[in-house]
């Protein structure tokens, strides 16, 4: 009997990713459930799908808005009908500039800012634009990323947008880490403090990560929260416990290629398509569903060298598997195209629209 990966293989070729609608509602549907228990709006975040079609689904399963990571994902985005979008991440430099006046000169945005230098160009494009932008101010509550260091930088950051002709301050975005909850209500009430001394109110307090599904409600006056990975889920989310196997919604289908000895052998899956990343220090590159004992350990582009030592039996020239990721937003941004299944069959493909717009 075919199995459902050799039948992609078959139609599409190998290696293809191929998502299960079926499960892809139902993590859509547990995303949503979870925000509104806790009184939050749900900004999904796009950078895992990049694809208006799966953005649809959400919204129309009761997300507020959409998260983007890059003026190109927005771009992709508003052109397909969708609204309330908000960028978090800083827009720097004249050409980013120019983009985001022309964006402005057609529909509303939201977008980040950790710097004075930011928000100067940020005011550059709504006067150029004539068209008011709101900005929410990127606080680091101990992740070490982005964002101010300090409540007072937060508070004079905000302050800076209030006063800049064109820019509307519109709150606070915080990406806290997951063990960082009374550091990051401590921080969040030190900065909303030093608002209302300036007048200012902080209308959207916006937290994210898959990983902080479990902390939903922990930290009070957060307004809304962005999750992307919980849309399809991987490896990583599967280590720190954000998901169970049976919650992963995408898998990398490839084939066996070569077994040179009875302890190696190749998949047609490499760095190309799987990615390096090691996802935070996992064994391998990737899960193999129906060998969990091979393991992926090495990639050239083309090539996922298997250690079969646990399995040697397993996994002849010309098997196709299922590979979950060890990160699936970098995998879905090395293909054109998903491919969709349903209850066992394929029914289709959803182009990956937003793939490659990094800037």
């Amino acid at each position: 009997m075919t199995t459902l990966a050799e039948e992609v293989a078959r139609t599409f070729g190998s290696p293809a990713v191929m998502i299960d609608l079926d499960q892809v509602e139902r993590n859509i549907a547990r995303l949503q459930a979870a925000c509104d228990a806790a009184g939050l709006s749900n900004r999904p975040h796009i950078k895992t799908h990049k694809s208006p079609i799966l953005a649809r689904m959400q919204q129309e399963a009761g997300a507020r808005g959409l998260t983007c990571q890059t003026l190109g994902e927005a771009e992709v985005m508003a052109e397909a009908g969708l609204s309330d979008i908000l960028i978090s991440y800083n827009l720097v430099g004249p050409h980013k500039r120019a983009r985001l006046a022309r964006f402005l000169e057609r529909w509303p945005l939201t977008v980040s800012a950790d710097h004075p230098a930011v928000v100067a160009g940020l005011g550059e494009a709504a006067a150029s634009a004539r068209h008011p932008l709101d900005v929410v101010v990127e606080c680091d509550t101990g992740r070490g990323r982005a964002g101010v260091a300090t409540a007072a930088e937060a508070v004079a950051l905000a302050r800076m947008i209030a006063d800049t002709p064109g820019l509307r301050f519109a709150g606070l975005l915080l990406y806290p880490p997951e063990d960082a909850m009374a550091e990051t209500q401590a921080f969040l009430d030190t900065v909303r403090a030093g608002l209302a001394e300036q007048g200012l109110e902080a209308r959207i307090v916006s937290t994210g990560g898959t990983p902080n599904l479990a902390n939903l409600g922990a930290i009070k006056g957060v307004t809304e929260h962005r999750a992307g990975t919980c849309i399809f889920n991987d490896r990583m989310m599967l280590a720190c416990g954000a998901a169970t196997l049976a919650d992963c919604a995408l898998d990398v289908v490839a084939t066996v290629v070569s077994r040179a000895t009875p302890e190696r052998g190749i998949l047609d899956a490499g760095s190309k398509t799987l990615t390096s990343d090691p996802g935070g220090g996992l064994d391998g590159y990737g899960l193999i569903r129906e060998v969990p004992q091979a393991r992926i350990h090495r990639f050239a582009e083309e090539h996922g060298f298997l250690d079969l030592s646990a399995c040697p039996e397993a996994l002849p020239v010309g098997t196709v598997v299922r590979v979950v990721p060890n990160h699936v937003c970098v995998v879905v941004n090395m293909v054109d195209r998903l491919v969709t299944t349903r209850g066992g069959r394929i029914t289709g493909e959803i182009p990956v629209a937003a793939r490659g717009l990094t800037g």
